[in-house]
């Protein structure tokens, strides 16, 4: 089964952690960025605010090709419990019927994003593999 790590990152933790991923697994790899890249103080206020509205902010998409795909497995940060507005945006624009697995990349290594995440990935008709929470380091 040929898999895709798409990942959104801000500070570069979940990045390393995706990169690493894809690097043992075989797999590849594509990055989801923000249009606009907002400074840090706007993304842990408005991005949280956004996030608890259950808002999202444009994204580009990188150039893949999912229909070669079978499997993605999409790495997130935490922001405020959530997923932040990137992922939120990227979960609405998931290829229909794909098996989707989620790494939730926080701090703590605990998040309670597995209901929100679970009901995006479903809306798209994709399989939901599970849920699962990493500890940055």
């Amino acid at each position: 089964m040929k898999t895709l790590i798409v990942y959104y990152s801000y500070t570069g933790n979940t990045k390393r952690i995706a990169e690493a991923f894809a690097e043992s697994e075989g797999a590849d790899i594509a990055e989801v960025k923000d249009v606009k890249r907002p400074w840090k103080l706007k993304a842990y206020t408005a991005g949280i605010i956004a996030v608890m509205r259950g808002n999202v902010w444009p994204i580009q998409l990188p150039d893949i090709d999912f229909s070669k795909y079978e499997r993605l497995v999409l790495f997130s940060p935490v922001w405020a419990n959530n997923p932040p507005p990137a992922v939120a945006a990227l979960l609405e624009q998931l290829p229909e019927g794909k098996s989707v697995a989620v790494r939730m990349i926080s701090a703590s290594g605990k998040s309670d994003c597995m209901q929100r995440m679970e009901t995006a990935i479903k809306v798209r008709n994709c399989q939901l593999e599970g849920v699962e929470d990493i500890k940055a380091h």
